[in-house]
């Protein structure tokens, strides 16, 4: 509790009910730059394995169009190999020419992340900007697997919702 004095004489203090603010704003003060020296320190670049995911699966259209990234880097359309050269062409045909049609990118986990980024390249390229991710769709909790689509949207600039 705090005191205050008064001007009068004598030897009785009397009581403050006001609060002492000062211990308390030293301790923001103290927790503040704390904070700003760990904040730094949380982002750490982390190895992972992103095949999976436990997320919604979001709707999928009648007829999706699955381009598959084989492990040994061939890609096919549906269920047909298709030559790199003519992916475009390939596509195009499927598409029917809309380029707002959503295709479904699977790759293998094998695949790496460049691999990958020049898929999305070649998709990118040919006027295909709405790109979903599909993974292995996995059971909350009970760890078994089922297939799905679990569509993500690709963070890489050449995909938009």
């Amino acid at each position: 509790m705090a005191a205050r004095i008064r001007e009068t004489a004598g030897d009785d203090l009397e009581e403050s009910h006001e609060i002492n603010v000062t211990p308390f704003i030293d301790v923001i003060l103290v927790l503040l730059i704390i904070f700003m020296v760990a904040a730094p320190l949380a982002t750490v670049d982390v190895n992972v394995d992103l095949p999976g995911s436990t997320a919604t699966p979001a709707p999928r259209p009648e007829t999706p169009l699955f381009l598959t990234l084989k492990s040994d880097l061939s890609l096919a359309i549906g269920n047909e190999a298709v030559p790199r050269p003519s992916f475009a062409t390939v596509l195009h045909s499927r598409t029917k020419g809309d380029k707002q049609t959503r295709i479904f990118l699977r790759a293998d986990k094998t695949v790496g992340y460049g691999e990958l980024m020049e898929v999305m390249n070649l998709l990118r390229a040919a006027g295909y900007l709405k790109i979903a991710l599909v993974g292995l769709e996995t059971a909350s909790g009970t760890g078994a697997a089922a297939t799905g689509a679990t569509s993500a949207p690709a963070t890489s600039g050449s995909a938009a919702q």
